[in-house]
């Protein structure tokens, strides 16, 4: 599941390349599965963990990102509400989610062959650390993990206009993360975690996007994407959610190193599906704004830094969501 972060291009005046940033944020939603229950997937269930920086520009050849993006799932929701850990009773007939912590770094890699073409690989590397307190148990079981996630591979085609331009995306998110971790402290220890709790899914998914960038004045861009996330087919019973993401936002361009902007971001989840799956708890709709800064620290090298702030979430069952999430990362044209 992806929650894209887009930052529009048109207009970055003091290059004379075409360039934009483009952040998928955020995605995670969390929760803890064993043999007696499950909780929300990370790559299901409200919000992505991607921050892919991806930069579009008109100009052949190969640029290289590297991102950090960190948050931490503690705020237990129910619906549109927090859910209080203090009302819970233990042992309880369903799982009460603690925390999951995220520290995920991600190497992309964008090569453009020709003004309209390019291709983007997006190696994700996850460390991940979940605590839960299971159906029937009276005591915390924990889990960490760390390592390759599921790569994603995205085609792009854009036609740039005097003023304005649109893109179409597609691609594929490949089954590279490892699946078949278990809780590894307290009373789960041993038992498998939720799938959504994996460092990949174990299904191809199909990317597909279309996205609309303008600039109504010389010191504004204003952009709109929707993105698709599909997958093909179940793994090992579980089939994670389908999602759509629809993002706008508008930057401010100036002739200094610093350019800001702000972002609304809309995510709508579907449930998990699969014998594996949290069904119950998994699936919502999220609204998120994302002030960020884009700095210019040299002819090649640029830096970008989001914070994402939730202002809606709906989701199905009992989930684990972020109160904020922060992304930071540097761009090299080679």
């Amino acid at each position: 599941m992806r929650f894209l972060l887009l930052s529009g291009p048109l207009g970055v005046s003091r290059r004379s390349s075409l360039v934009f940033v483009q952040l998928p944020a955020i995605t995670l939603a969390v929760a803890a599965g064993a043999a007696t229950g499950f909780g929300c997937s990370v790559c299901g269930c409200s919000l992505s963990s991607d921050w892919a920086a991806q930069g579009y520009s008109m100009m052949p050849g190969l640029q290289a990102a590297v991102r950090y993006e960190y948050f931490e799932q503690s705020d237990l929701r129910s619906g549109t509400q927090d859910a209080d850990r203090a009302t819970f009773s233990f042992p309880n007939d369903q799982e009460i989610q603690q925390s999951t912590l995220n520290r995920n770094a991600w190497l992309d890699l964008d090569y453009v062959g020709s003004p309209a073409w390019g291709v983007m690989v997006q190696l994700p590397w996850y460390d991940r650390f979940h605590s839960t307190v299971a159906a029937s148990d009276t005591a915390v079981s924990a889990s960490r993990a760390s390592g390759l996630g599921d790569v994603r591979l995205l085609g792009r085609y854009q036609h740039f206009g005097v003023h304005d331009s649109y893109g179409l995306q597609f691609g594929l998110k490949l089954p590279t993360g490892r699946i078949g971790q278990d809780f590894a402290t307290g009373p789960q220890a041993g038992a498998p975690l939720d799938r959504g709790l994996q460092l990949g899914t174990g299904t191809t998914d199909v990317l597909a996007g279309a996205s609309y960038f303008t600039r109504p004045r010389d010191f504004l861009g204003c952009f709109v994407q929707v993105m698709l996330d599909q997958p093909l087919a179940a793994k090992d019973g579980f089939r994670p959610a389908a999602s759509l993401a629809l993002n706008g936002g508008v930057r401010y361009l100036n002739p200094g190193w610093l350019t800001p902007q702000v972002q609304l971001n809309v995510r709508w989840d579907g449930r998990e599906s699969g014998i594996n799956s949290d069904r119950a708890n998994s699936g919502g709709t999220m609204i998120y704004v994302s002030p960020g800064l884009t700095a210019d620290l040299g002819r090649r090298l640029h830096a970008v830094t989001f914070v994402q702030l939730p202002l809606y979430q709906r989701v199905n069952g009992l989930q684990l969501e972020p109160r904020w999430l922060l992304s930071l990362g540097f761009r090299y044209e080679l």
